[in-house]
């Protein structure tokens, strides 16, 4: 018989606790349901490897690499994976961290979930329309909101204002 003292004992509970059992809220995505949906495969033939790592898998990209950190224009940063867009230029600000980063989203673009898979509660940002895995929000941001949507670049597309 399994009991709870040996399920935590041998280490599975303790691992499934704290979200380290694979991606990060996958029991949370798997309740939601999105607009956008295609197969594992079919989310491999549109998205570049990177960018299926880090929407389909909750990966992150290495800090410094997006261009999109350095892009300056006006314009919307939409979801790479199902082009809706997300942040708008005028709240994009440079956090010094790396990734590209943002106040506020657009109105009823982004969800988001509690997420342990590092053993501490963040709060992980995801495209509402696909579910794609985008960044975190943390509340270290400027005013008015106070939160930094520290976002993976290639997670977003970005289209300069006409």
């Amino acid at each position: 018989m399994l009991t709870r003292r040996a399920l935590l004992a041998s280490g599975v509970g303790l691992t499934a606790l704290l979200g380290l059992a694979g991606p990060r809220a996958v029991r949370a995505k798997e309740a939601e349901t999105f607009e956008v949906t295609h197969t594992k495969a079919e989310w491999r033939k549109l998205l570049s490897p990177e960018a299926y790592h880090v929407l389909r898998e909750d990966g992150t990209e290495r800090a410094f690499t997006s261009p999109l950190n350095d892009e300056h224009r006006k314009g919307i940063f939409a979801c790479a994976g199902c082009d809706l867009p997300l942040f708008s230029s005028t709240t994009k600000f440079d956090s010094g961290t790396g990734w590209p980063s943002f106040w506020k989203p657009l109105d009823n673009a982004v969800r988001t979930r509690k997420d342990l898979s590092l053993g501490i509660p963040r709060t992980e940002v995801h495209c509402r329309r696909c579910g794609g895995h985008l960044g975190h929000v943390f509340h270290d941001g400027p005013p008015p909101t106070g939160l930094r949507y520290c976002m993976n670049g290639v997670a977003l597309s970005f289209k300069p204002a006409g």
